[in-house]
Parts: structure tokens; C-alpha cells; sequence
């Protein structure tokens, strides 16, 4: 059984906003993306078609590396959920992504 406390998301998804570099004040860079996707699911034994989009954050090596892809560029993306300051919706934090 899984610990209560797992929060890990993957997602594959595509690019489609990214904001400048940003640094954080303690100086750890950031950065701001909108990733999107779109898939067919299986639920309740029917099919389903699936469109979202994610607004997420990186930081530190990840931020860099992030900022410096192309829009449009599809990744397999790792990290965990979380709400946003003002908790009015979840936010994706990118700890990792590799080309797909």
C-alpha cells in the first residue's frame, strides 16, 4: 500500500506558455509555464476524450533548463501538486521533464 503522503504527477503535455526568468528571494531562479494536453482515457469501460491545461513552476536547474525550450515542444513532466497562494486552484511543480 501506498504511503498517505504521495504526491507525485506525471504528465505528458505540450508547452504552450513560459514566462522570463524570474528569481526568488532567496535568488533561487523560477519559472512560469502553461503546459497542455490532450488524450484519450478509458473510464468506466468508455472512452473519453481529455483536454487540459496546467498552469505550473519550476525552480532552480529545472527553471533554467525549462526557460531555454522551445514553445510548442512536447516532455514527459514529473513533480507534485499543490494549491496556489491564494488556494483558488492547483498548481503543477516541474521537478523534472524529458523529451517524449
Amino acid at each position: 500500500m501506498e504511503s498517505p503522503s504521495l504526491n507525485r504527477f506525471g504528465l505528458q503535455a505540450c508547452l504552450v506558455e513560459l514566462s522570463g526568468p524570474r528569481y526568488t528571494p532567496a535568488g533561487i531562479p523560477a519559472v512560469d509555464a502553461v503546459l497542455e494536453h490532450a488524450s484519450e482515457q478509458v473510464e468506466a469501460g468508455q472512452a473519453r476524450q481529455v483536454a487540459l491545461k496546467v498552469r505550473s513552476v519550476a525552480f532552480g536547474a529545472v527553471a533554467e533548463a525549462l526557460s531555454r525550450q522551445t514553445l510548442g515542444s512536447h516532455w514527459q513532466f514529473t513533480g507534485f501538486l499543490t494549491n496556489t497562494r491564494n488556494c483558488k486552484g492547483v498548481v503543477f511543480h516541474v521537478q523534472d521533464f524529458k523529451p517524449i
